[in-house]
């Protein structure tokens, strides 16, 4: 394959577009307009910042429905629906309820304190049994894992639909969320994750961070659309201003790349199975993209030598998570350790080709093979 070529300005505009379409796909999530992420300071509107404190802003503490965290707030504290989050802009945390009403804000004891109180009121019960974090993809929320996380709580999971800062954040600081979520699962005997797109890799950036403190009651893992071996839109876009902008350093971590940081990442020593999205043909539905793919990732980039089992759905990269086959496979994993249903497997055992720079199609499409359908 020719070596990647900068595109011209034309192609540069219209790539352009395209992050900024699939950032607003990511961020509207079904209506919610990006400009609504206000709640970045604070909470989601400028009405909740009611009085000022000498050299800084004060802190709401009246109940109100907030949009659940979305871009500036990492999970810390979970509990039968209930989160204690961390801003990363201002430092603040707050006690959300299972309906995303905002329960308490201020520091991480008062949170903490105003959360135990809730537990003795309402004389909520223990967690027990096997717990499943979700976690969800760059540039998102956990709202776009909500049809996945009900058909779990079903199937009699306790579900964390998992939050963190993905734009905000490299992958290493990211991990700190997910490790003091893990951390507060008091009760629970083990833990699975469903991860989507670049949730897989913060999972493996958790394995490499907290290789000592790792948690031991870890069972196993699916990543969904996941770019293990880096994502080729991602190399093809790095240096786009669009692309910096929204998707934040984190998005600069997911080149593909044999010396990119997706590489150095360790490969789960407990079992694991990868879903891939695709269109179902040698084209796929991305022309910058080898291969089939998803729209965003090629189903060569998320495989992972030693996944226990392989599977691929036809559906673009936003929408894996949603398919039924998707849902059921999951489901099936983390029962038996296998997709489908007659327990048959499809192994990682070895790459087949490694998925780096010198293989993304020329972007001019002067040296590539005609992809058009």
């Amino acid at each position: 394959m020719p070596s990647l070529r900068q595109p011209d300005v034309r192609l540069q505009t219209a790539l352009s577009l395209f992050v900024v379409w699939v950032a607003v796909s990511g961020f509207a999530e079904r209506g919610a307009v990006y400009a609504q992420e206000a709640e970045s300071f604070w909470d989601n509107s400028l009405s909740e910042i009611s009085t000022l404190i000498p050299g800084k802003l004060a802190i709401p503490q009246f109940d109100s429905k907030t949009l659940g965290g979305r871009l500036f707030w990492g999970d810390v504290r979970f509990f039968r629906g209930y989160r204690i989050q961390h801003n990363v802009l201002t430092g603040h945390y707050r006690l959300l309820d299972p309906f995303d009403v905002r329960r308490k804000a201020g520091s991480r004891e008062e949170c903490d304190r105003a959360l135990e109180e809730i537990i003795l009121e309402k004389q909520l019960e223990p967690m027990t049994g096997t717990a499943v974090v979700v976690i969800h993809g760059i540039a998102r929320s956990s709202k776009s894992m909500t049809k996945m996380c009900r058909e779990l709580e079903k199937a009699g999971y306790v579900v964390v639909n998992f939050d963190y800062p993905s734009t905000r954040l490299p992958l290493a600081q990211s991990t700190s969320y997910l490790s003091q979520t893990l951390a507060s699962l008091e009760g629970v005997e083990k833990v699975h994750f469903a991860c989507w797109s670049m949730g897989g890799l913060l999972v493996r950036s958790y394995l490499r961070d907290y290789a000592e403190q790792r948690d031991p009651r870890v069972g196993r893992m699916v990543m969904m659309g996941t770019p293990n071996q880096g994502a080729e839109l991602a190399t093809l876009l790095q240096k786009n201003f669009a692309f910096r902008f929204v998707f934040g350093p984190a998005g600069q971590e997911l080149i593909a790349h044999p010396d990119g940081p997706v590489k150095s990442l360790p490969v789960p020593d407990f079992e694991f199975g990868i879903i891939a999205g695709a269109r179902g043909n040698e084209r796929g539905w991305n022309p910058f993209i080898p291969g089939d793919d998803d729209g965003t990732v090629s189903v060569e980039s998320t495989r992972l030598e030693g996944a226990s089992d392989f599977l691929v759905v036809k559906a673009l990269h936003s929408f894996i998570c949603l398919q039924p086959e998707t849902i059921e496979a999951v489901k099936n994993f983390f029962e038996t350790g296998a997709f489908r249903e007659d327990g048959e497997r499809d192994p990682v055992l070895k790459l087949t080709s490694d998925v780096d720079q010198s293989e993304t199609v020329d972007p001019l499409g002067e040296n590539s093979q005609d992809r058009s359908a």
